[in-house]
């Protein structure tokens, strides 16, 4: 053991995060005084190569103070310093979710008819008594709405008809939303309101889909905007629309920080309802905010670009600028046509080359991270377009464009993602929680899907985007879906893009960390970085990786405070 004299002598020699003997410190946090708490007795992941683990750390306010042998560290502590004996346990860096539509409002107010955070299945039966029970309440023309429905989630084995939502009621437009976002289930009374029949042809980038019997009430992308108009939705105050909001994203960032998020990037939403949070110490996790929209125009008229905020609320990455349809619900744009279909269906692009290629160069030029959705190779092809064509006419060093999905690839779009340093999102848990869905492509197609392997091997910083509510937001059953490719039901699909634990934990942390230009503060537990960390009852890099899910979150850490414990 070194005294803390000779500690901050040899802390305060170098600039920075020094080596000293076996441990790291940061020189001005050593000198600042003694730590606040000291983690000792388990094993703790840095995710850094100069020093991959740790019997130690030490935190000092909001701040990693040191990290490394305890013999060493133990001359931070001091009469008020918490020694906590982990007693084996592991800790790594916080997880950070790089696609969210984090609404917690629908979790507290709406009628649930899946569930959000779990493989579970439903009846259809189920379904309709849930929602016949909510349109009870309400007057005829009012719409009775179902949220995180899950397709192949039913016990029946088949899709939702309009006939089935007919059961619910024939005085109410009844829609059932697909948790994926992409496709709708109406009944008869909401397609006749829309004035949408068997003739009504298919718009641009949606479909009405029918069988022999006519319109079965499934609905797809941009064809849902027929329903926009038609029906009496809730209408709240000023007042009660900002007490929901409120409530609803305190609710759900209790809910991030129980899986070990410290840290999400929204996609949109209510960002006075964030700040409110925060001012009364109920915001939990950090936020990288996805603007778009007027808020959008505000910044680039004002001239505010990603990166202004601090190390809570932070303006990042624009929100998704979508230019195709869903990978889970079998509507992303692909190059050869989906099997079986006749006419052959190749999904549906939402965003013309031309409207995309404007877009990109608006928020490009105005120093706003571009962030496009993007599932099949087709949209990705087009959105790699536009990059490269914004960059040509104004270059911007290090822009890390941003592709949330960015599903299925092939090695001449790796090789341009590479170039232009784009930052793909990939879906994290869908390997696990959405395997009874990729037999709809095939095993060819899949070994090019959620390509992780592909992104690392071609030196790409692919990131962790569970897409909640379309996917689970569990960092833990993501991280075993990458690791083994197996899902709930037991099938391999493309093992070929399987990695390793850590890789996994870095796409988790670090990853996250640089997609939102945020590596220097967060991501690793490194001295003089953020004390955003997760302590786990097994080490996932030990036990069956099959179970890695199943693994007990003991305690998540934001900012050296404790937001979620056991």
């Amino acid at each position: 053991m070194i005294g803390r004299r000779e500690f901050l002598m040899r802390a305060g020699a170098g600039m920075g995060a020094s080596l000293i003997g076996g441990s790291w410190a940061s020189a001005a946090l050593a000198a600042a005084g003694d730590a606040d708490v000291i983690l000792r007795g388990g094993r703790i992941y840095t995710l850094d190569g100069r020093m991959a683990t740790a019997e130690a750390m030490a935190i000092r306010g909001s701040q990693i103070q040191a990290v490394g042998s305890y013999d060493e560290l133990r001359g931070l502590a001091g009469a008020a310093t918490r020694v906590v004996d982990l007693k084996g346990k592991t800790v790594v860096p916080g997880f950070i979710d790089c696609h969210n539509h984090a609404r917690g409002e629908v979790l507290l107010y709406e009628t649930l008819v899946g569930n959000p955070f779990e493989v579970e299945f439903v009846t259809i039966r189920s379904i309709i008594d849930k929602l016949k029970a909510k349109a009870a309440t309400l007057p005829p023309g009012h719409w009775v709405e179902g949220f995180f429905h899950d397709d192949t989630k039913v016990k029946d084995g088949r899709l939702l008809t309009r006939f089935d939502l007919d059961e619910v009621s024939t005085e109410h437009p009844v829609i059932v939303r697909h948790r994926g976002g992409h496709t709708y289930f109406y009944n008869s009374k909401a397609l006749e309101m829309a004035g949408v029949t068997a003739e009504t042809p298919n718009p641009f980038g949606g479909t009405f889909e029918r069988d022999e019997r006519g319109l079965t009430g499934r609905v797809t992308d941009r064809a849902r905007a027929a329903f926009d108009k038609v029906g009496v939705r809730p209408v709240f105050s000023e007042a009660e629309t900002a007490a929901r909001s409120k409530a609803g994203m305190a609710h759900i960032s209790k809910q991030f920080v129980r899986y070990g998020l410290t840290g999400v990037h929204h996609q949109r939403g209510d960002l006075a309802a964030i700040q409110a949070i925060r001012a009364d110490g109920d915001l939990l996790h950090r936020v990288s905010y996805e603007m778009a929209g007027p808020m959008l125009d505000a910044m680039i008229e004002n001239g505010m670009m990603t990166g202004f905020g601090d190390e809570w609320v932070r303006l990042g990455a624009t929100s998704e600028h979508t230019v195709d349809g869903s990978f889970s619900e079998r509507t992303m744009a692909i190059s050869t046509p989906y099997a079986g279909t006749n006419p052959p269906y190749y999904g549906n692009i939402t965003e013309s080359q031309e409207d995309l290629d404007a877009w990109v160069e608006k928020v490009h030029r105005a120093g706003i991270q571009v962030n496009c959705h993007a599932n099949g190779d087709v949209p990705i092809n087009m959105v790699l377009n536009a990059f490269e064509r914004a960059q040509k006419l104004h270059p911007v060093a290090d822009a890390r464009p941003k592709i949330t999905h960015c599903t299925l690839v092939n090695e001449g779009l790796l090789k341009r993602m590479a170039t232009l340093g784009a930052v793909p999102a990939p879906f994290t848990s869908y390997a696990y929680y959405n395997s009874d869905k990729f037999g709809f492509y095939g095993e060819a197609m899949m070994r090019n899907c959620m390509a992780f392997r592909s992104f690392l091997d071609h030196g790409i910083r692919a990131c962790a985007g569970s897409d909640f509510s379309p996917g689970p937001f569990a960092p833990l059953m993501g991280m075993q879906g990458m690791v083994t490719r197996k899902g709930w039901n037991g099938e391999t699909w493309g093992a070929n893009q399987k990695v390793s634990v850590t890789e996994a934990l870095v796409i988790n942390s670090l990853n996250g960390a640089y997609a939102s230009k945020e590596e220097a503060i967060k991501g690793s537990l490194v001295p003089g970085k953020l004390a955003d960390y997760v302590v786990l009852a097994e080490d996932p890099h030990m036990v069956d990786p099959e179970t890695i899910k199943d693994i007990n979150i003991v305690e998540t850490v934001t900012g050296g405070r404790s937001v979620y414990s056991v």
